[in-house]
């Protein structure tokens, strides 16, 4: 969210080309992802998912709605893996056209989310500027900063 904050709600839908994706798009993809492949593929909910749509929504989402959105959809993750059996984990489970285990899912949309996480994180910095602020700066040799 430390990006988020730093942005207006315009400068979520910027790309900087038209087909290139926005803030928002990300954001929409990673609830996505993560309702297919942790809240369906392991959790055993319906797939609704249109993939497509994460991509193609140019209508403006307020940055409330669109945290409140992937808040929701990590919180009802978080629930399904605090709920899955262990022993469950090598099971087969077919989640996009893909075979794989709920081990494997929980892993590959882990780091699914990480590397968007990046993306939305150079996006904020390409929008901003030198204005951006970085959360964390060292402060320290021992950090990795200047004496």
């Amino acid at each position: 969210m430390h990006c988020l904050d730093q942005l207006s709600d315009s400068d979520l839908c910027w790309r900087s080309h038209e087909s290139h994706n926005s803030i928002q798009n990300v954001i929409l993809h990673l609830c996505g992802n993560v309702r297919q492949w942790i809240i369906h593929g392991v959790g055993g909910v319906p797939d609704t998912r249109n993939r497509s749509q994460e991509f193609s929504d140019r209508r403006p989402i307020a940055r409330a709605d669109l945290v409140g959105k992937l808040r929701e959809t990590v919180a009802e993750a978080s629930a399904v893996l605090a709920a899955t059996d262990p022993a469950r984990l090598l099971a087969q489970q077919r989640i996009q056209g893909f075979d794989t285990t709920l081990l494997a899912a929980i892993f590959d949309s882990s780091s699914h989310f990480v590397g968007h996480t990046h993306q939305i994180v150079y996006i904020a910095r390409l929008r901003l500027g030198d204005a951006y602020k970085f959360q964390w700066v060292p402060t320290g040799p021992e950090q990795g900063g200047t004496p």
